[in-house]
């Protein structure tokens, strides 16, 4: 083979052993996994927010970012219900650029998986810590959940690996809520094949072994926009879409019918200051529509503490080294405005 076998990495059991969770750290993720449930199954009206950086790449910032969120949730507690983004693993159109902090917990050093796996998992427990929020990963790598299992409150599964069979059939051995997002050129079809798998139990092989799920009655649909024949970004979070969307669900024996809106990628072109109009938008046609109101359970929003991007090195505080987010102030104003419209 055409590769170089550098190190056996850690397993996920001795990594947890090397970093536990307190009985009242496991308390937070059981009481948060509970309140988000409620929302899926329609228990709840609370409109969840899955909000933070594009990439989690510096530790600091994150957490700072994230100890803003809870002073918000504390004040917006009744009706929306946050869940913050640390995204650790990041997929790469073309396969270049930075790939998170579970390849490069420094992104101006060389890659370090078993650092990274570290990092990922301290970053995650000094969140549930210091904050009380249980927070939000893309599942990049479906053999890494377990490094993560016992602390995540929601995982996406991306445009590019939402028709991998294993992906699917992992998320359907998940306990907490996974978001299948319609791939980059576009067919729905592919992501509600997607949540069929993620809903049934399969037999399957995962990390060597020989397993069997009993399906996630949680799995459910993010729109994230599209590319055209063109390549031109295409938005998915109209009216007509989501009335589309409603109309498959109702095509199929699907459970807990539900839909995260994610406002940036080609909803918004990777404009983030058109995050806020597109969330109002899809709320005021929510409020049109009853149907609708039930079908979207929340949104997705890249945010951070500083406006737009920059490149690696140039050592903005808390401005993405990926996509250009939505700044703090602007964010903290949004929040507030979603809880006025609710």
């Amino acid at each position: 083979m055409n590769m170089r076998f550098e190190r056996k990495l850690t397993i996920p059991m001795e990594v947890k052993e090397m970093y536990p969770l307190t009985e009242p750290m496991r308390a937070v993720v059981a009481q948060r996994a509970e309140e988000i449930r409620k929302v899926f199954t329609g228990e709840s009206d609370r409109l969840i927010l899955i909000i933070g950086p594009c990439s989690a790449d510096n530790p600091d910032s994150v957490l700072d970012y994230i100890s803003r969120l809870r002073k918000v949730q504390e004040k917006v507690d009744e009706k929306i219900l946050i869940i913050p983004r640390i995204y650790t693993g990041k997929p790469r159109t073309t396969g270049d650029g930075y790939k998170g902090l579970l390849h490069q917990p420094d992104p101006n050093e060389k890659p370090d998986m078993f650092k990274g796996i570290i990092a990922t998992r301290s970053l995650h427990m000094r969140a549930l810590q210091e904050t009380g929020f249980s927070c939000a990963d893309e599942m990049l790598y479906p053999e890494n959940y377990r490094y993560l299992d016992d602390l995540l409150a929601y995982v996406a599964i991306g445009a590019r690996s939402v028709e991998n069979q294993q992906h699917r059939l992992t998320a359907s051995g998940i306990d907490v809520p996974v978001g299948m997002k319609n791939p980059t050129g576009g067919d729905l079809s592919v992501m509600m094949n997607a949540i069929t798998a993620a809903q049934h139990s399969h037999t399957f092989i995962y990390r060597g072994w020989e397993v069997q799920s009993t399906g996630n009655p949680l799995a459910h649909a993010i729109l994230r926009g599209y590319m055209n024949k063109h390549g031109q970004s295409m938005p998915n979070y109209h009216y007509d879409d989501l009335m589309l969307l409603s109309e498959l669900y109702a095509k199929g024996n699907y459970q807990n019918p539900a839909v995260i809106i994610d406002t940036n990628h080609a909803n918004s072109g990777k404009k983030p200051l058109e995050q806020p109009r597109i969330i109002k938008e899809v709320l005021f046609g929510c409020r049109y529509k009853s149907e609708l109101k039930q079908l979207v359970k929340g949104f997705m929003v890249e945010s951070y503490i500083e406006d737009g991007a920059q490149k690696i090195g140039e050592g903005c505080y808390g401005k993405s080294i990926t996509d250009p987010c939505l700044g703090w102030d602007k964010t903290e104003r949004l929040i507030y405005d979603i809880a006025e419209i609710l």
